[in-house]
């Protein structure tokens, strides 16, 4: 069983200054609760992994953060601001790169980035901007001939490029081949340097470990877990698992100490075992882990109202 979650829990040598607050979160449409009851800080300086299955509820929780979406209850401060009441000079203050955007397709990349520049007090130097996202090559061309990953590091130019506080990545690498996405880590990481306090939502586990300093999860509407990546899950989701094959077929043992268990192995058979391996849990497998746990005590809950209502037929 794993500890109860702490909102405030932070990473060692983060500031403990909130830049957004959410309390008991909840978001209805009629009958169905999309949000329910979700709670946690992001610390200045911070990047924070928000990760969920699709339609569990992470992309309306953001939504709500960013100001474009109405709560139904709760309290959210998003850098000391209720979104709901946020103003220009607020929102100034935002980085936001969605999962799709509408660039204009017949203007060149540095024409859409200098537009966009132009929207803010501080803005970023544009020449500077476009060369972290990798297209200074694709400067002068017009958007509508880009690649489906170019396109995607316009999204990233255009997120960046008003030196905001908080930075929204809402699954931010998609259509990126595998050296885009370790130069677009980098940048990210530059970022983080600068102070930008980053909330990022993405499919891939592996970039949510590299990324971020704490990770939340949520499934069917609920924050099931929150912590350091290394953390969360608990010590018994993170035990390593010795995998190989006898006569009997596939074998498996999960053990805190897998070189002992397959010397001593080694040493009964007098060989190594065949098909050997040492799994050490991932992100992944952690993460997988609680959503399908999640999901099990969701339908068991849904089964368990359904009975009570049959009952009082």
């Amino acid at each position: 069983m794993t500890s109860p979650i702490n909102v405030a829990q932070t990473s060692a040598g983060l500031s403990s200054s909130p830049v957004v607050e959410v309390r008991n979160l909840v978001k209805r449409y009629g009958a169905q609760t999309t949000v329910s009851g979700v709670s946690f800080d992001i610390v200045r300086g911070e990047t924070f992994a928000l990760l969920g299955p699709n339609g569990a509820g992470k992309s309306t929780t953001i939504e709500i953060l960013e100001g474009y979406r109405d709560r139904t209850s709760g309290d959210v401060q998003v850098l000391g601001v209720d979104p709901q009441k946020g103003d220009l000079a607020w929102k100034a203050q935002l980085g936001i790169v969605l999962q799709s955007s509408a660039e204009a397709a017949h203007v060149t990349v540095r024409e859409q980035v200098e537009q966009f520049a132009a929207y803010y007090p501080h803005p970023r130097d544009v020449d500077e901007v476009i060369a972290a996202v990798g297209l200074t090559d694709q400067s002068k061309t017009r958007i509508g001939k880009l690649s489906g990953g170019q396109r995607r590091r316009v999204d990233v130019a255009l997120g960046v490029v008003g030196r905001p506080q908080l930075l929204f990545l809402d699954e931010p690498t998609t259509g990126f081949d595998p050296e885009a996405r370790r130069h677009f880590w980098d940048l990210i990481r530059s970022l983080k340097a600068e102070g930008t306090t980053i909330l990022l939502t993405t499919h891939y586990l592996d970039e949510a470990a590299q990324l971020a300093d704490r990770v939340a999860v949520i499934a069917a509407g609920r924050l099931v877990e929150i912590g350091p990546v290394d953390t969360i899950g608990g010590a018994d989701a993170r035990v390593p698992v010795v995998r190989w094959r006898d006569a009997a077929g596939l074998r498996t043992e999960r053990t805190l100490e897998p070189a002992a268990f397959v010397r001593a192995l080694s040493a009964e058979i007098g060989e190594e075992p065949r098909d050997l391996e040492v799994i050490r849990p991932s992100l992944e497998d952690v993460y997988l882990g609680l959503v399908s746990a999640a999901d099990a005590k969701a339908a068991d809950a849904t089964s368990a109202t359904h009975a009570t209502g049959a009952a009082h037929v």
